[in-house]
């Protein structure tokens, strides 16, 4: 019972009071000597006061590690400050927290530490960008970064993050970028000159342009183009070559000018003849008469002046060339038809001898030759009339056009045409009046044959007596056409001109044989 009396006290609150108490009841029950209980008192003590002893060294242990922590913010705040040079973040000062506890004080410094290291990230970020424009932009003036290569990102002093420093990269950045444009704007008024040398030197500008740099070519764009102190050199030293060939060039024509000018007196009688030659030539393939005494008298009295100008000279004959070269243009398709009627009124004149021709149908060499040529004659002869027409057509809209006569070969073309359309006319009355004859003669062969019972001699018609100069199908009225148009058509081109003369249109052979011609009027007709 005494015992339990004395475990009443662990029921309650357990001190150590009433531990060491509980202690001395059972030491009194079991009579431990005072010694003994001194003893154990003394290691009691010792024991608690290694507890308490371990317990305020785990306690030093952990304020130390707070008081490095804090330290450590503290250093890490300084340093960030001082990297990015502020004394504050957006506006809010940070405050001087050296009084209350450690962990109080780390509290208050965490939320602007990790603002900074934010802070800190975001101004690495925009150090690094500028700075790698910055070295880009050194590499493409020094040469040794090529079109379309990239750098790797830069590192960047984290030591001095502050917008002072960044602002004195900017201000880099700006000035490179100006020396950039400017030597952009420099590579391309070069790139122009060389444009415009090679154009004048006769020159291919790409394959010139491209020996100093690939990128400057025209489908490179601007921004892609070499801009090193190379490419401005090697530029610079192509655009005064040139220069210099130009000068060199110029200089060279000058001298062959005063070379000309002074072999003027021999030499441009030679040329000018030959440019009025060629002029001759074109007007007298366009059938245009012109005075060629006079225009070479002008030509030497022109030269033999003092106040002679070659190149005007030249200039001027030029100029009339191109103008009859216009004006030849301009009648070519009138000229066609003109050879169109010509060849026409050929053939039908050598129909007219064929069909005179009693051995037409003789099996001679050649005969069936002719019998196709015949065909194909007549059939060309057949549309005179409607080329005539086409003709006089064409010829008044081309004079109301021009507002000028329509000359062929010094003579007006509406009048050889209605000179023709008249001759033609004459010619076919004839052939009317020598069918009416010829109806007479049959009618008077008739009677004879009915009073005297035969007929004349078919070989000699008695009543058929030729007329002076006539021909029995209306040959005198195709002879007199065929001189007429002689006179209209080949008067003005068998003139002679300085001697020459010029080649007349050839006439049918005697045996009315001729493929060349058949093959022309084979055209004509298909035309």
């Amino acid at each position: 019972m005494g015992v339990a009396g004395h475990n009443d006290p662990l029921l309650g609150e357990t001190t150590c009071g009433s531990l060491l108490q509980q202690l001395q009841l059972i030491w009194d029950e079991v009579g431990e000597s005072d010694d003994d209980r001194d003893k154990m008192l003394l290691q009691l003590e010792q024991e608690c006061l290694d507890v308490y002893r371990r317990k305020v060294d785990q306690a030093s242990t952990s304020r130390a590690h707070l008081l490095q922590q804090l330290a450590n913010s503290r250093s890490e705040l300084t340093r960030l400050l001082s990297s990015l040079g502020e004394l504050s973040i957006s506006g809010v000062i940070i405050p001087d927290k050296t009084t209350g506890t450690i962990k109080e004080q780390l509290a208050a410094t965490s939320p602007f530490l990790e603002q900074l290291c934010r802070k800190k990230e975001k101004r690495v970020k925009e150090f690094a960008d500028v700075q790698l424009q910055i070295q880009t932009i050194r590499g493409e003036i020094a040469g040794s970064l090529q079109v379309g290569d990239h750098l790797e990102t830069p590192h960047v002093d984290e030591d001095d993050l502050s917008m002072k420093k960044l602002n004195e990269f900017l201000f880099e950045l700006q000035a490179l970028q100006k020396e950039k444009s400017n030597r952009l704007r420099k590579i391309l008024d070069l790139v122009s000159s060389v444009h415009d040398l090679c154009s004048v030197l006769g020159m291919d500008f790409l394959s010139t342009v491209t020996e100093v740099h690939p990128s400057l070519n025209d489908s490179v764009g601007a921004d892609s183009k070499s801009i090193s102190d190379e490419t401005l050199s090697r530029l610079s030293k192509m655009v005064t070559e040139l220069k210099e060939e130009k000068v060199k060039r110029l200089e060279k024509a000058q001298l062959e000018v005063e070379r000309l000018d002074q072999l003027k007196a021999s030499r441009m009688k030679e040329i000018a003849f030959k440019r009025q030659t060629e002029l001759e030539d074109i007007y007298a393939r366009a059938h245009i008469a012109i005075d060629t005494s006079a225009a070479r008298d002008r030509i030497l009295s022109v030269i033999d002046s003092s106040m002679f100008e070659p190149s005007e000279l030249l200039a001027d004959m030029e100029n009339q060339i191109l103008k009859a070269k216009e004006e030849a243009l301009s009648r070519k398709d009138i000229l066609e038809k003109v050879d169109r009627w010509m060849l026409a009124c050929e053939e039908e004149s050598w129909l007219e001898d064929y069909s005179r021709d009693d051995n037409r149908y003789s099996a001679t060499r050649g005969a069936h030759l002719n019998l196709k040529r015949a065909e194909k004659a007549r059939l060309l002869v057949n549309k005179i009339p409607a080329i005539v027409d086409m003709l006089v057509v064409k010829t008044q809209a081309w004079e109301q056009e021009h507002n000028t006569a329509f000359t062929y070969d010094g003579v007006a073309l509406l009048a050889m045409l209605d000179e023709y359309r008249i001759l033609r006319q004459e010619k076919e009355e004839e052939k009317r009046r020598m069918r009416d004859q010829k109806k007479i003669n049959d009618q008077l062969a008739a009677e004879q044959e009915k009073l005297f019972g035969s007929k004349p001699s078919p070989g000699r018609p008695q009543s058929a007596k030729k007329l002076p100069g006539s021909r029995a199908n209306g040959g005198a009225v195709n002879g007199t056409l065929n001189w007429r148009l002689s006179v209209l058509q080949n008067g003005a081109r068998s003139a002679s001109r300085d001697g020459r003369r010029e080649s007349v249109r050839p006439s049918a052979p005697v045996n009315y044989v001729s493929l060349a011609k058949d093959d022309v009027a084979s055209q004509a007709s298909s035309t």
